[in-house]
């Protein structure tokens, strides 16, 4: 193993910009209320989407802090940089609490809401790193809590009203990643997953095809409410509803990655898959349309 050092290359690393791209969930509120662009609203969902990937970077570096020596052991995470010894224990919790303090002070600048929101985000995630993570199902709730909160800031940031179908969007997709996740896990590391990950060894294949089937389920009959609710805006065209194709067309998409065992990195799958960016952005373009009654 590598000599331990300061590297800010080896830092920026454990902060796994990557996984940056889950926190554009911020965005989802003020775009379906269609005021993005009213005033100030772009301005603070913007330090929202900053806070919030400090915050979650600050996550990484205690998680990976608390799971060096079983990373080792992993076929790639034995290169995240605390676990190949790039990056020291010390160095990667001090960076970790700097982090939290910068996110939860912009987080305050922007509303004190925002600020709790990312404090429950970071309470949510260090309960599942430092306690849950081996539970099964427990685990996956707080996965789940990760990116249902992540949604919830762009409310919490422009005081902007949250309809209840996207919280029931937001929380059963979010779920149905958190399942692709584990079921990708435990089709790739095969017999060793338990090993790996405690959790999996509460799982198999078979539960998990069930809890992303469910999630995928409810996930589109949410998302059908809630584009009709979308919808009601004064517009030239229904484009709203029209977004219903695309979003279950990109749902099936990701599915095919998720049962080939392929979706236990999410912002791979989707920063990898050219088809499923393209339904992406017209799915975005259509509901987009919708949402300011274009």
């Amino acid at each position: 193993m590598a000599s331990q050092t300061v590297s800010p290359a080896a830092l920026f690393r454990a902060m796994r910009p990557r996984q940056w791209l889950k926190n554009v969930l911020v965005f989802a509120v003020p775009l379906s209320a269609g005021s993005l662009f009213h005033g100030t609203v772009g301005l603070r969902v913007g330090v929202a989407f900053v806070s919030f990937c400090l915050a979650a970077s600050a996550t990484y570096l205690i998680n990976d802090t608390v799971d060096r020596a079983a990373d080792r052991e992993h076929p790639t995470k034995q290169f995240r940089p605390i676990a190949a010894g790039l990056l020291s224990p010390t160095l990667a919790v001090s960076a970790a609490v700097a982090l939290f303090v910068a996110a939860t002070i912009l987080a305050w600048l922007v509303r004190p809401a925002l600020c709790w929101t990312v404090v429950a985000y970071v309470a949510a995630t260090l309960a599942y790193s430092l306690r849950f993570k081996h539970e099964p199902v427990i685990e996956l709730g707080l996965l789940t809590s990760g990116f249902l909160l992540r949604a919830v800031a762009g409310g919490s940031a422009t005081g902007t009203p949250i309809s209840k179908w996207f919280l029931i969007v937001a929380a059963f997709g979010s779920l149905f990643m958190a399942a692709g996740k584990r079921y990708g896990e435990l089709v790739s590391l095969g017999k060793d997953a338990g090993s790996t990950r405690r959790s999996l060894a509460g799982y198999t294949t078979s539960y998990l095809r069930f809890v992303w089937a469910l999630a995928a389920a409810v996930t589109v009959t949410a998302y059908c409410l809630w584009a009709f609710e979308v919808g009601a805006t004064p517009a030239s065209l229904p484009w709203a509803i029209w977004s219903i194709a695309p979003f279950v067309l990109g749902l099936l998409r990701y599915a095919v990655d998720v049962d080939a065992g392929k979706a236990d990195a999410p912002e791979d799958v989707v920063l990898g898959d050219r088809v499923l960016q393209i339904v992406g952005l017209i799915w975005l373009i259509l509901f987009g349309l919708g949402a300011f009654g274009v």
